[in-house]
């Protein structure tokens, strides 16, 4: 598939147009941004880390008849995707608390969740990405009542895939975003599975494989993403 002029360029990825008007070119590069891009760098071999680890997952998820935007690895840093258009809600699955959820409700982080959180936020650079509830996303028109319980339904289906995949591989799924587009009248998952998106602990020590290290200056940020893909890909 050829890649043809670049189309948008977003904080990590960029995407480009093929001859088909239903796929694109998704390319995965090294930038790290948090903060809202407030705080930016590299991470050497993060694209190529985070396309591998996206494609293994999202195979994995296909199996299970959730439907993804992947079609497939053209490679180190590039996928074959379906042309999908996104809803601009981020919809953040939380199993462990950490991060924001601990400084909003004072819960020390690591506490274990009786059951899963999920949360939807405004894809929004210019407003910080606020928190909103069905009700804003109702009357904003962001999605329909039948569109928000599929993304409902898929995420707590995914939630639970991760965990297994994540569990088999010595790490805790402590929360994770996901994004969902529309595709010929269905609802599929889009972006990416990675540490950029997902916070991974290791399952006895807590030690962190995810992009908090890169947030908090936590250092080994290269090595902890790619002990994260290793052990995902049963290398640990």
């Amino acid at each position: 598939m050829e890649r043809l002029e670049l189309l948008y360029v977003g904080k990590a990825k960029r995407v480009f147009r093929t001859e088909s008007e239903d796929l694109l070119i998704l390319e995965f590069t090294d930038v790290a941004t948090a903060f809202n891009g407030k705080k930016k760098g590299n991470i050497a071999d993060k694209g190529a880390i985070n396309n591998e680890m996206s494609v293994y997952l999202f195979n994995t998820l296909e199996d299970l008849e959730i439907p993804t935007h992947f079609v497939q690895k053209l490679g180190d840093r590039e996928m074959l995707v379906k042309r999908v258009e996104i809803i601009p809600i981020e919809v953040v699955m939380r199993n462990i608390v950490a991060g924001s959820l601990s400084k909003r409700l004072g819960i020390s982080e690591g506490f274990e969740l009786e059951t899963p959180v999920l949360e939807f936020y405004y894809k929004s650079d210019e407003l910080g990405d606020p928190m909103i509830n069905e009700y804003h996303i109702m009357a904003m028109k962001l999605a329909s009542k039948m569109e928000m319980k599929k993304i409902k339904d898929l995420a707590f289906k995914i939630n639970t895939c991760l965990i297994n995949e994540f569990s088999k591989a010595g790490l805790k799924l402590v929360d994770f975003k996901l994004e969902f587009g529309r595709y010929k009248g269905q609802i599929i998952l889009a972006d990416e599975i990675s540490p950029d998106t997902c916070r991974l602990w290791d399952m006895k020590t807590n030690e962190k494989f995810d992009k908090d290290r890169f947030r908090r200056d936590l250092g080994d940020v290269e090595d902890a993403y790619k002990e994260a893909l290793k052990r995902l890909l049963g290398g640990r």
